[in-house]
């Protein structure tokens, strides 16, 4: 069962199975205490990491949605992460505007509940899931990721989900499935972005089975300890971390396994400057700028802004660098 409660003018979803905050907390708290203890140094990095997350985000916001911590190898980063402020009102999500400040004024109208995503395709077992199934489908966890986008700018985000493979797994792929394609929502009445022709709606995109069957692929949920807010892809999107962040389908209502490569939105807008595979790669330059930087939001503006060296597949070269290996990385961009 699901409950509502009212923030901001919109309803948000807490699944009743979910951790109560004060239990919440008192995991923190545990976390903290036995990081004090004997051999507590991995614990303590731990304790330290998440506390910082807390302290990111102003509490409260929206429903609560916790996640323990993951076991996947490179599922968290130590370095500083990013506002909740700023992860929330600096977003790209063409369907609300395409400012960066578009979307948390806009987002408002996006109705979150109820919802379903339909699985469909080159699948054995084809099902429309509601968000409930989807809610229980794994346990929460949390990852911090780092977010890296195609204009050079890049957060460090700690987001709430369970790999994508957990629900590939429960509908039992074909051999004849290669690719996955997931389809957004597009509906004029909630979204009045979609009133321009700057993309060919619904937004599209794709992945590799392979890619999408990834442990760091997350089907998310939440982020920052609370449910997705709308701006960010309520009530759930995906999130690859070694590749630009278009490729993170936001608000997902279809996933389609199928044969063929998928054409996907950018992809289709501007073939010569968004390849399929759009991987981080500082050597492979935008046709409009280079790559081989970046900005961290929330590290100095304008002429100030500290500039990056910006790290093969987002930093997750050592995880997922294998899934390239002998491919031309410059023609497959």
């Amino acid at each position: 069962m699901l409950i509502r409660t009212q923030n901001n003018g919109h309803q948000h979803l807490v699944a009743s199975e979910i951790t109560p905050p004060q239990d919440y907390l008192r995991r923190r708290e545990w976390l903290q205490q036995l990081a004090l203890g004997a051999g507590g140094v991995a614990l303590a990095g731990w304790a330290a990491r998440d506390a910082r997350a807390q302290m990111a985000r102003p509490p409260g916001k929206l429903a609560p949605l916790p996640g323990a911590k993951s076991a996947v190898s490179g599922a968290s980063t130590m370095e500083a992460v990013s506002s909740y402020e700023d992860a929330s009102t600096y977003n790209n999500y063409y369907e609300f505007g395409t400012d960066k400040s578009d979307p948390a004024a806009a987002a408002k109208s996006l109705k979150p509940r109820p919802w379903t995503v339909s699985v469909e395709g080159l699948v054995k077992a084809p099902k429309t899931f509601g968000l409930d199934d989807l809610l229980r489908l794994s346990p929460m966890e949390e990852r911090i990721y780092r977010l890296r986008c195609v204009e050079g700018w890049s957060m460090v985000i700690p987001w709430v989900g369970y790999s994508l493979a957990e629900l590939i797994k429960r509908v039992e792929p074909l051999g004849s499935a290669k690719y996955v394609e997931f389809v957004t929502l597009a509906d004029k009445a909630q979204m009045p972005g979609l009133r321009s022709g700057v993309l060919d709606w619904p937004y599209v995109e794709g992945l590799r089975l392979d890619e999408a069957m990834h442990p760091l692929t997350l089907l998310a949920f939440g982020m920052y300890g609370e449910v997705l807010p709308n701006q960010n892809g309520a009530p759930l999107r995906l999130v690859v971390p070694w590749k630009y962040g278009f490729k993170s389908g936001k608000s997902l209502v279809k996933i389609r396994f199928t044969d063929k490569e998928p054409r996907t939105a950018w992809n289709v807008a501007a073939a010569q400057e968004y390849g399929f595979y759009s991987n981080v790669n500082p050597d492979v330059a935008h046709p409009r700028w280079s790559q081989a930087t970046e900005r961290r939001i929330g590290e100095g503006q304008g002429l100030f802004a500290k500039r990056r060296k910006t790290l093969m597949f987002n930093g997750y070269e050592p995880q997922v660098g294998q899934l390239y290996a002998g491919m031309d990385l410059r023609k497959y961009f």
